[in-house]
């Protein structure tokens, strides 16, 4: 028995956004999909690496190292991140997620960071093979949500792991394969908008490539809010399978990506995009026809009124969206609680810091208004964050009422402060000499036969033999 892939992958930029973000390679061996993130054409590059460092993974026989070989091409490709990073500061904050599969006949190994997902239908029963990397997932493992609740909740999108050129590794498994199983793979896009149900409705039915249409077709009906991209892929028994690799999303180099049918919903729901707007052409007037000035006249009143009316109404509303929003982000690497919104015109910003994060030794929080900052406040940066929170405090987290943000920094505090760096030169002072007449104080009673049990490590300390590194495992105080 010979076990492969037969596939289909579809990707779409969705009815809102103007640009996709989402890259994915679908061939023989490699199932690949990574949702890009970091705003316009940043969440593109970072996608578009990731894709390209897995892509020579479907060239040759992965042999049994499958975790092995995935982890090193995701590592290769994050640090390929890093470096565009560094050569163009511009590109901060942009990351992917990853959801891959590298086959090998009846094993398949399985790479998954973020809030893309893989789901298995088997024997008629669909499951989700990955776990989301998401705050409200953890809330649903915590308890304190449900499953239902998370896809309402404000803070769906709030990513906790992603691939950002930072320190992080992807949860790597192997899993069995067996002949008749349908694998989805799909970035949010589909996931948010479309249940389990009704996905799993889908992929019981018809070929791999009718799946992938009638899923995207799915999420463009549901709104279709963000780009969405899907990979089906069965596996079968064949002496052989596809060997031509489909490329799309942004990773792909064709000027057009894939589009449905005209003559289905999707289609239909496709055809309501704003049209992209064309070149304005100047018609010219013939020299004997006099200019109708009263009616030019006329329409430049009409014209200055209108742009009056727009810049009343939208200097009202900018107003209140700037003194009622509220969202976490970095302020000269303190992180701190902002208002109003990121960006700036003319050199006039549109956000203020509102209260600057102060955290004890213990990890206490404290918020306080920056102008002027106590000289007790030991103030909160960014680099006393884990690694994986910095470029999402760099980026900015969700929007909200104040509230909300105080929350975001409880969080931070609670789920991502690093430990104190320990002082390798303090030592335990030895005990005062006894006072002239006093009786010595008494020996140290000896230690149990065996050796004494060690002490427990104190809470949020390093583990034993680690060298304190400030920014990177600890944070520096004082």
């Amino acid at each position: 028995m010979t076990l492969v892939l037969r596939y289909a992958a579809r990707s779409d930029r969705g009815l809102v956004r103007s640009n996709n973000e989402d890259s994915v390679y679908a061939g023989a061996r490699l199932l690949a999909l990574a949702d890009g993130m970091g705003g316009h054409a940043a969440g593109e590059v970072a996608s578009q690496l990731m894709i390209a460092a897995l892509a020579h993974l479907d060239d040759d026989e992965p042999g049994a190292d499958l975790v092995g070989k995935l982890g090193r091409a995701v590592a290769t490709g994050n640090e390929t991140i890093a470096e565009h990073v560094q050569e163009e500061p511009e590109l901060d904050g942009m990351g992917t997620t990853l959801t891959a599969i590298l086959f090998a006949g009846s094993k398949l190994g399985l790479a998954h960071i973020g809030d893309s997902r893989g789901y298995l239908l088997r024997g008629g029963t669909l499951t989700q093979i990955t776990r989301d990397d998401t705050f409200v997932q953890s809330l649903v493992d915590e308890g304190r949500i449900t499953a239902e609740q998370a896809h309402t909740h404000p803070q769906r999108s709030l990513i906790m792991r992603a691939l950002t050129g930072g320190e992080v590794e992807p949860t790597l498994t192997v899993r069995e394969a067996k002949a008749g199983d349908r694998y989805l793979l799909c970035s949010d896009g589909l996931s948010d908008v479309v249940s389990d149900e009704t996905i799993q409705n889908t992929l019981a039915e018809g070929t791999e490539d009718e799946a992938a249409d009638r899923l995207i077709e799915l999420a463009l009906r549901s709104g279709g809010p963000d780009n969405v991209t899907v990979v089906v892929a069965d596996v079968i028994d064949l002496d052989y399978g596809q060997s031509n690799p489909i490329v799309a999303g942004a990773a792909s180099s064709e000027d057009e990506e894939d589009t449905p049918p005209p003559n289905t919903a999707a289609g239909r729901a496709a055809a309501m995009r704003p049209p992209r707007a064309t070149p304005k052409r100047v018609v010219p007037q013939a020299a004997d026809e006099p200019p109708p000035k009263k009616r030019r006249a006329l329409w430049w009143v009409v014209a200055v009124v209108g742009v009056l009316v727009v810049l009343v109404a939208g200097a009202v509303a900018g107003r209140f969206l700037i003194l009622n929003n509220y969202y976490v982000a970095a302020d000269d690497d303190r992180v701190s609680v902002m208002r109003g919104v990121p960006g700036s015109v003319f050199g006039y910003s549109f956000q203020s810091t509102e209260l600057v994060g102060c955290v004890t030794d213990d990890g206490e929080l404290t918020l306080v208004p920056p102008d002027p900052l106590p000289a007790t406040c030991d103030v909160l940066t960014v680099d006393d964050l884990a690694p994986s929170a910095r470029a999402q405090v760099r980026a900015g987290l969700p929007s909200g009422n104040l509230d909300d943000a105080r929350g975001q920094m409880q969080r931070l505090v609670d789920g991502d402060l690093l430990p104190v760096c320990a002082d390798p030169t303090t030592a335990t002072p030895p005990p005062p000499a006894p006072a002239p007449g006093e009786p010595a104080p008494p020996a140290p009673a000896p230690a149990p036969e065996g050796g004494a049990e060690p002490a427990p490590p104190t809470e949020g300390a390093l583990p034993e033999g680690q060298a304190p590194a400030p920014g990177q495992n600890c944070r520096a105080v004082g």
